[in-house]
Parts: C-alpha cells; structure tokens; sequence
C-alpha cells in the first residue's frame, strides 16, 4: 500500500467512528436507543391507539363516537421516551411517554373536517390492554401543571414544544386519505 492509501484508509476509519458516536446520542444529549425498539414501539403505540374503544380514548368527554361498525381510527404518533430507559426489548418497555393525533375516518370526510383526538399521552405497557391516558386539565389544574404532573421532566418539555414530525403527518394523512376512501 502506498503513503497515500493509508491516509485515505485512515480517513474512512475516522469517518466510520465519527458517524458511530453521532447516531449513539438523541439531540436532547441523553443516550440514543436502538432504531429498531423505538419503531417497534411507536407500531405498539400506533396499534394501541387504534384498537382502543371509545372509552379507553377519550379526550374532555368527548368520545369517537364509534361503534363496532363505524369508520376507523387512524393515528400517527410521537415516542418521547419510555420507561425502564434502559430497556432494549419491547417485553421490557413498561410506560410510554408520547404524543398522538388520531382522526376518525368517515366515508368521503376530508381530513379538515374529520374528529380529531390530539395530545400527550402515556400508555401503561405492563397491562392487558394497555392503559392509555391523555393529558387534560381540570377545573383545579391547568392543563401544562397536569401535564408536569404526569410526564418526567425530560419527557414535559418535549411534550411542551413537539407534536408529530413531518414524516409521521404525511404518513398520518396518507393512511386517513385511505380508510376515508379519499
């Protein structure tokens, strides 16, 4: 091998360990989980929220509406963290701290006018079904005092200023479009 080649070698080594230590770390600092629970948990999130009945999934007591021959739900959703952090399986994934938008899918209703449930929420992973609560205030507590009430810190803040990303909206509204038959 010539000079040259091990500088280039060298080069491709330090890039390979850079990118490495960049994909172990969320933005927030905090020690990034693997790709693959943190997909295999918003599926769990997603599919959670979707099967739920109206009771489990209600926001100010207003319920879908829903009936078992009603229209869909259909969510996108946003993984905050979870709880144990450390855990590497879904099995071991106890609390999930995120948010969710879901919209109920009528016959020919466009998205803009379709029922909406929105909001940070907690699903409780160590139950069958999972128990899924929403953050609301209360006629004692504001709702951002609730919301610390029930989130870790880390996990308030980011439901304080983060919604779905882009991606997920799109997705979102590509799956509504369809069960709407749209």
């Amino acid at each position: 091998m010539t000079f040259r080649y091990r500088y280039l070698w060298a080069a491709v080594i330090l890039l390979a360990a850079a990118a490495a230590v960049v994909t172990l770390y969320e933005p927030d600092g905090s020690r990034a989980q693997p790709t693959d629970i943190r997909e295999q948990i918003m599926t769990r999130m997603r599919t959670t929220l979707e099967q739920s009945t109206p009771e489990q999934h209600q926001h100010a007591g207003h319920g879908t509406g829903q009936t078992a021959t009603d229209p869909a739900v259909i969510c996108g959703v946003r993984v905050y963290g979870f709880e144990p952090a450390e855990a590497t399986t879904l099995a071991g994934v106890r609390t999930v701290y995120g948010f969710h938008l879901c919209g109920v899918a009528e016959p020919e209703r466009p998205w803009d006018v379709a029922v909406k449930l929105a909001g940070p929420v907690i699903l409780d992973l160590s139950t069958d079904p999972p128990g899924i609560q929403v953050v609301e205030a209360t006629a004692e507590v504001k709702y951002v005092d609730r919301l610390r009430q029930m989130f870790p810190e880390r996990y308030a803040q980011l439901a304080l200023t983060q919604a779905l990303s882009e991606p997920e909206m799109a997705e979102l509204r590509r799956r509504y479009d369809d069960a709407a038959g749209l």
